[in-house]
């Protein structure tokens, strides 16, 4: 078995198939599912262009990526707070191009 990143998007997707299936999920399935339903913005699709996109950084490893994707920073200290245990150093440039990424899927 292997593991990978999933973003909320697919999480909300997973969730609400499973639903369809059976007559009743559990209460931390429900959960999950009514979070993911506040929060995602954007479509399985989009997200997964977004993590494309943003992973041509050299610097970005998957779980900023998919990180990126699920909090869809607006402002720098959003974007350097993602990167905050990295041991990465964010010029202001390379800020506002995530951003405009992340903008251009909102």
């Amino acid at each position: 078995m292997s593991e990978r990143y999933v973003s909320l998007a697919e999480v909300k997707s997973m969730l609400e198939a499973e639903e369809g299936k059976r007559e009743e999920i559990s209460q931390a399935q429900r959960s999950a599912l009514e979070h993911s339903q506040t929060v995602v913005k954007l479509s399985v699709e989009d997200t997964e262009k977004l993590i494309a996109e943003v992973k041509e950084f050299d610097f970005v490893t998957d779980f900023t990526a998919y990180k990126i994707a699920d909090l869809l920073p607006k402002y720098p200290e959003d974007v350097r707070a993602v990167f905050a245990k990295e041991r990465v150093t964010l010029e202001a440039d390379t800020i506002k191009k995530i951003i405009d990424i992340v903008d251009k899927y909102l």
